[in-house]
């Protein structure tokens, strides 16, 4: 189960994916978009006087219409700049302008949010688009991995986030070489280079939980071990070796030296494993649930509506959900004035049969309508569930779209998810994939 840290980190970086999408689609009629982005500890005073000098240039425009579209949108950027007394600790992100809508309509863009993590550009455009370049970037993985560098001759522990590396810690060891003579001291000195090489990797056990141990929860997403002899090897096999981070180890890899040149070393080996991590993640997380499904255990649910169910149940331990789910969660009034819930495709929110009270025949009012992606970022943890978004890059994330609706989820516990609810239309949620647009059961 994914760490809280983690799985907000995860939720917000697939509303930065969304928004990203939205924003770069999105085009205006003349240079009337402005993208605006300030790093860190960027003095706010500074910009309001370049917009200042901007709104003076901009007022010499010739057509009038694209004079008074970018003024504005200068002004929207002042005004949102205004609630802020100084730059956020992770920078801040500033769209304002006039966008053109499918049906030809202009509408008012005005957004701005520190993002989730530092950003170091420094941009200013008018254009007729978002500039959201930047913005990508932060997706760029940023995953921290842990290195273990062991060898006869001592032990490095380093990390690697994004291109930063650095050394956590290290030590020398001083081992006894293997003994040729004979005699009864042959099976003494080989008792006790046992022993020494027995301590050693203690020794390099017990500082692999101080260097990657955290709130006893492992502080990498991968380990690899690299080495030039059988050490890291031993070390793997051996009962001293944490499991919480045994369990972390991607690979291991041969090195010609110790220290920070087979920590260099161990890096360039491993990186193909260290780019496809999400990759692997994402495939081991998939091949556990269809693990599940074979095996028959009771402790899986699939499709919108027994997922759902069980997740109102806080029966669902991590809910697995396709990022590009594209469902609506509708509440509607019906005529007792009681609130019904439906989960619609967009295909099935122009059947107006959806709308209707099933008892009267009448139409419903609408209450609220919101993405259903959205709404189970909001209440997953309420429900005591973990959120995980994958993709259908992988074969296993394909066969989960294509084959399970996109939406699924492991359990706590066996859950007879028929007897849940009272089975009425009412109860219904609709399956995304069902081009017949009937209730997915």
């Amino acid at each position: 189960m994914s760490t809280d840290a983690n799985g907000d980190q995860n939720i917000q970086m697939w509303k930065m994916k969304k928004l990203i999408k939205s924003l770069a689609a999105a085009r205006g009629n003349g240079t009337s978009m402005i993208s605006l982005i300030l790093p860190p500890r960027t003095q706010l005073a500074q910009t309001n006087g370049m917009l200042a000098n901007e709104y003076g240039t901009a007022s010499n425009i010739k057509s009038r219409v694209n004079r008074l579209s970018v003024l504005a949108a200068i002004t929207s950027t002042q005004n949102r700049l205004k609630l802020y007394t100084k730059t956020p600790p992770n920078g801040l992100v500033v769209f304002c302008g006039t966008i053109l809508t499918d049906e030809g309509k202009e509408k008012k863009v005005n957004i701005d949010f520190e993002p989730f993590k530092p950003i170091n550009t420094s941009l200013y455009l008018c254009d007729n688009k978002f500039h959201v370049e930047a913005l990508s970037e932060l997706l760029q993985a940023d995953s921290r991995f842990g290195f273990i560098v062991v060898d006869g001759n001592g032990c490095l522990f380093g990390s690697l986030c994004g291109s930063s590396r650095e050394v956590l810690h290290q030590f020398t060891v001083e081992l006894p070489k293997k003994h040729g003579r004979g005699g009864q001291s042959a099976q003494r000195f080989g008792r006790i280079r046992e022993e020494k090489r027995h301590n050693y990797i203690r020794k390099v056990a017990e500082n692999a939980v101080q260097m990657f141990i955290t709130n006893d929860k492992a502080n990498v997403v991968g380990l690899i071990l690299a080495g030039s002899a059988e050490f890291k090897n031993d070390l793997i096999k051996s009962d001293l070796f944490d499991p919480r981070l045994a369990c972390k180890v991607i690979t291991t890899v041969d090195v010609s030296y110790g220290g920070e040149n087979g920590f260099d070393q161990a890096i360039n080996l491993s990186q193909e494993h260290l780019d496809n991590v999400k990759f692997v993640q994402e495939k081991k997380l998939i091949s556990k649930y269809f693990d599940e499904i074979a095996q028959d255990s009771g402790k899986v649910v699939y499709g919108v509506d027994d997922t759902l169910k069980a997740l109102d149940a806080g029966a669902v331990e991590t809910l697995i959900v396709w990022e590009n789910l594209d469902m609506a969660r509708y509440v509607l009034r019906d005529s007792e004035g009681s609130e019904v819930e439906r989960f619609l495709t967009p295909t099935q929110e122009k059947d107006r049969e959806h709308f209707l009270d099933k008892k009267t025949g009448a139409d419903m009012d609408q209450v609220s309508k919101e993405s259903m992606l959205e709404w189970l970022t909001e209440v997953y943890k309420q429900r005591g569930a973990a959120l995980e978004f994958i993709t259908d890059h992988s074969s296993e994330g394909s066969q989960f779209v294509k084959g399970f609706g996109g939406i699924g989820g492991t359990l706590r516990w066996q859950l007879d998810v028929a007897q849940l609810g009272d089975g009425g239309d009412d109860d219904l949620y609709y399956d995304d994939n069902d081009d017949d647009d009937e209730a997915y059961f």
